[in-house]
């Protein structure tokens, strides 16, 4: 009997130890304390109020919705089309496509940012919605493609042949048959896209300025600076809308099929 709950108990205690320290900001956020403190006394909405009050918070989150959204929808179109490209077809280069699209995964943040920053840097667009928006589809775009083409793969080629058979274009066979069959993949990867647009940090911090500063930047400076639990309210609003994405993905889509 014993044996039968070690197991259970393991993995218990790893997403203990995993989540812990996210879950830590949830009662913080409402302590009566001026600094951040762990157990924590009383209960209030002083700092969410505080958030909720501040211009330079709410244009931040502002920024980071729309940021997220354009970027997201961007990177679906062109992972989709890129994950089609790659899957179903055969060409010279295909590997080393392969590897450039997943390399902004593989490579770290700090150098993916340092190399926007020189790239942006001597053009018109340094400093530019533009510029933070497409480094942010070059960051999510793999998370699409990888997501899109586990769920083509899955997918029985006879079908498209079939519908060539009687009489439909490649274009109609994309559009009718093909493009349903992975609608929950894309729909999976790109609400994983928007959450890695919306939590970016290291490479929105080498893009952003005063007037340009997405939700996590903003986090970022201020800790730096302050230490109440503002940051705790922050951290909540920022974790509940990743969650809450993810969550929902998982409950209409499946996320776990594609993972």
């Amino acid at each position: 009997m014993p044996r039968r709950w070690l197991l259970p108990a393991a993995v218990f205690l790893i997403y203990g130890f995993m989540l812990a320290p996210v879950l830590i900001v949830f009662p913080i956020s409402f302590t009566e304390q001026q600094y951040v403190v762990f157990p924590p006394t009383g209960f209030t909405f002083r700092w969410y109020k505080n958030f909720l009050d501040s211009d330079e918070f709410m244009r931040a989150m502002y920024l980071s919705l729309r940021l997220g959204v354009l970027a997201t929808l961007i990177a679906t179109v062109m992972g989709t089309a890129a994950a089609v490209a790659l899957v179903r077809y055969r060409f010279p280069g295909q590997q080393a496509l392969k590897a450039f699209f997943v390399s902004p995964i593989i490579v770290p943040g700090l150098v993916l940012g340092i190399a926007m920053l020189i790239f942006f840097g001597p053009t018109l667009l340094h400093g530019t919605f533009a510029a933070l928006l497409i480094a942010h589809v070059i960051v999510i775009l793999p998370y699409v493609i990888r997501v899109v083409s586990a769920n083509l793969v899955g997918l029985d080629i006879r079908i498209d042949h079939a519908a060539q058979s009687l009489g439909a274009t490649r274009l109609e066979v994309f559009r009718t048959v093909t493009l349903p069959l992975l609608r929950p993949g894309i729909v999976a990867g790109a609400m994983l896209a928007f959450v890695q647009s919306f939590d970016e940090l290291i490479v929105s911090l080498f893009l952003t300025g005063p007037q340009l500063s997405t939700l996590p930047v903003k986090i970022y400076h201020y800790i730096e600076f302050n230490s109440d639990p503002t940051i705790a309210a922050l951290s909540v609003v920022v974790v509940v809308i990743s969650a809450t994405v993810i969550l929902v993905t998982e409950r209409f889509v499946g996320l776990s099929r594609f993972l």
